[in-house]
């Protein structure tokens, strides 16, 4: 196996040709969703990026184990080590149980990522499901002197462990700048240092979920899922990790660590990070009122919204960014990403139906069309520049229009013309994952969304002038259907069974 692929390593600071551990093989983790919500376009953004990076090195010929995760446990408020578990405290408010929650913002992260096409990976573990895994590194990291035990919590120990490696090399932080920056202890429960995470953490009366070990009753930190399931199902040490920006710090500085102390080995070879995005230059957060949930891009349900967008619209305006740098996000910007795509659509389209009087096949329009294909290839291998790779399949559009509307002299045979769609589309279909003449299959996605605003704002009306009757008949005609609907403070929201 042979490729120019050079990829950007976080560790080392520079683009690197990409070598994995046992070609052809590769061996990706990406960190998923915590499903306690719905996905907003930051999650697209994530997941668009490294479906681009498994389904390019499928196109180079490697065989890819592309693994990414669900968090359904151990993931507390503010990202903190104290405080309510995200999934917990959704299950008490709504009361149901955790894993019913889990379960319906998986069905609606899966709806999602499909109208946008990002492939399922090839192993979709939930923490939930190693919690045995993640006891048993724990108890590794301590033998091997790495963590310390107490009142039943069991943190990792940053500062001994930085004595001997290089904790914070993945963000460029230096623990001493960590330790001057940092807050003091207090209800931080028996931790030498805030700096120390937990690996585990005592289980108070009130918590949900909860289960048994070797400290007493309790549940996984968040960290340490991530280096349990990329290590049982890629090895010790693997080819790619991946995830937003956001997980630099403190996440994947701790997964290192975690890996280290329990194994003594790097865990990764290559570490990539997509950038945020940005609304009007600011940063969204739902703090500041700016989030956009994917499935109002789709129906237009928001107010920061002109219209609905169609989700190929979505995941071209993502891909016209590298995926390393900020993206801000504006309806002109949509607008404008709208009418690209609709352009290199068309193209598709004439490369699949356009007939013409062929020319002769010459030596010129081999080299054009090989300059095109070697230009293809030549972006995506410089980091994944999908930016550049889009502005390469805007030269071979316009080349097409021309085609099709006789403004073209350099008529090709029609075997260079099959050729050409050939190329195109191997970028533009398969690596960028861009639906062609699909946009019917879009608007119907768009539809049902509207429809189900619709239908869920007459049953709110209904329920708020006490007409339970009929509220509860939409529900129940809705879940005939296969459709479940759940109801929270802030409203109800729906998903598609299974």
């Amino acid at each position: 196996m042979s490729s120019e692929l050079h990829l950007y390593n976080t560790i080392t600071r520079k683009r690197e040709r990409f070598e994995p551990m046992n070609p052809p093989h590769v061996g990706m983790y990406v960190c998923g969703p915590t499903v306690y919500g719905d996905a907003h376009l930051g999650h697209a953004r994530s997941a668009i990026t490294f479906d681009v990076v498994f389904r390019y090195l499928r196109h180079l010929g490697y065989k890819v184990r592309y693994v990414r995760n669900i968090t359904d446990v151990g993931h507390l408020e503010n990202d903190a080590d104290h405080g309510e578990d995200k999934i917990a405290k959704k299950a008490r408010l709504e009361q149901l149980e955790p894993m019913e929650v889990v379960q319906f913002y998986k069905d609606r992260y899966h709806r999602d990522m499909d109208a946008l096409n990002v492939l399922r990976p090839s192993i979709e573990p939930q923490a939930s499901g190693h919690i045995i895994e993640q006891i048993e590194m724990t108890k590794a990291i301590l033998a091997n002197g790495w963590a310390y035990e107490t009142e039943g919590n069991v943190y990792f120990d940053v500062e001994k462990f930085s004595d001997k490696f290089n904790y914070g090399k993945l963000s460029g932080r230096k623990v001493d700048e960590l330790q001057s920056n940092s807050r003091d202890l207090e209800g931080q429960e028996g931790k030498r240092s805030p700096l120390d995470f937990a690996l585990w953490k005592k289980a108070s009366p009130e918590h949900i979920m909860r289960w048994p070990s070797p400290w007493g009753e309790g549940f996984p930190g968040w960290h340490i899922e991530c280096s349990v399931m990329s290590r049982k199902y890629l090895g010790e040490t693997f080819d790619i990790h991946g995830g937003g920006l956001d997980l630099l710090f403190p996440h994947h500085e701790c997964e290192i660590a975690q890996s280290v102390g329990a194994t003594g080995k790097e865990p990764v070879r290559y570490w990539l990070h997509n950038n945020m995005i940005t609304l009007n230059g600011q940063k969204m957060a739902k703090s500041l009122g700016n989030t956009i949930m994917l499935h109002e891009f789709f129906n237009g349900g928001n107010a920061l919204l002109e219209k609905a967008y169609d989700p190929m619209t979505i995941r071209f305006f993502i891909l016209q960014a590298h995926y390393r740098s900020t993206l801000d996000f504006g309806n002109e910007a949509l607008q404008a990403a709208e009418k690209g795509f609709a352009k290199l659509r068309n193209a598709s389209t004439i490369l699949g139906s356009l007939k013409l009087k062929w020319g002769a096949s010459t030596e010129a329009t081999d080299r054009r069309i090989s300059g095109w294909a070697d230009g293809l290839k030549s972006c995506m291998d410089d980091d994944l520049n999908t930016a550049q790779t889009i502005a390469v399949l805007f030269d071979i559009a316009t080349y097409v229009n021309a085609l099709k509307n006789s403004q073209e002299k350099e008529i090709p045979s029609e075997a260079q013309f099959q050729r050409l769609g050939e190329v195109y589309n191997a970028y533009f279909v398969d690596i960028l994952g861009l639906k062609a003449g699909e946009a019917d299959s879009s608007k119907a996605t768009g539809a049902l969304d509207a429809a189900m605003h619709l239908l869920l704002d007459m049953r709110a009306k209904a329920k708020a002038n006490r007409d339970f009757a009929t509220a509860d008949s939409i529900r129940n005609t809705l879940k005939e259907a296969g459709i479940t609907v759940m109801d929270s403070k802030d409203g109800s929201e729906w998903a598609i069974e299974g």
